[in-house]
């Protein structure tokens, strides 16, 4: 795997959120929800989320994520998918959400 220069890593905008909102997305490619994410300070965003075969909305509703908050906006379908959220992909594909160890302040930047 290629090194990156530390001032690359930096550039990469990363913050907590909280899951404000949940809905189906059926129109995706892959089994995804529309997230509603808020960022405290820093505001509410949407995303793509493609985690519908491993998450249930209820277990998503207030839980707190990791999000990479400085992509461009990017156009899935008919939804436009602000912020990019984080999460651990496993041999047997699922993916497991990255969140804080404890809730900690909405919009707090990782570091």
């Amino acid at each position: 795997m290629p090194s990156i220069a530390v001032e690359d890593f930096q550039k990469v905008e990363m913050r907590v959120g909280k899951v404000v909102g949940v809905e189906e997305f059926p129109e995706a490619r892959n089994p995804s929800y529309k997230l509603r994410i808020d960022f405290g300070s820093h505001g509410m965003k949407k995303s793509s989320a493609a985690i519908r075969p491993w998450y249930r909305k209820e277990d998503l509703l207030g839980r707190h994520v990791v999000a990479v908050t400085n992509f461009p906006p990017r156009q899935i379908g008919p939804f436009s998918s602000e912020v990019l959220c984080l999460g651990a992909v496993q041999r047997d594909g699922r993916v497991i959400l990255l969140q804080p160890d404890s809730e900690g302040e909405l919009g707090a930047r990782v570091a």
